[in-house]
């Protein structure tokens, strides 16, 4: 359980360094663009376009990802709750104690 935890937060990260990367070398294109002129500043201008539409498909790959280990997970709980019914109300229960006795505490 800890090494996928490990292994979750190692690829959160790298996917956000890849990300910063990314939008910042589509930031320096950009900026060399905008002192270029012509021919050089169409195709650093066309990079940068290309590496942010990269990002992109970055972020919407790991959308999909996101959403479909939510979806397996909904699935796994549902799937538990209908086969131990007893034991999901039971953690149902003892979840609204502790929450009751939380917020009475205030």
């Amino acid at each position: 359980m800890a090494t996928k935890k490990k292994d979750v937060r190692t690829s959160e990260e790298e996917f956000i360094d890849s990300v910063k990367t990314s939008l910042d070398e589509a930031e320096k294109l950009l900026r060399d663009a905008a002192e270029a002129s012509g021919d050089k500043a169409t195709e650093l201008r066309e990079s940068a376009m290309l590496s942010l539409r990269r990002t992109r498909e970055a972020l919407y790959d790991t959308q999909d990802a996101v959403l479909e280990r939510g979806r397996r997970a909904a699935r796994v709980t549902d799937d538990y709750v209908h086969d131990n019914p007893w034991q999901a109300i039971g953690m149902a229960g003892l979840a609204g104690v502790l929450i009751g006795a939380l917020i009475s505490r205030r």
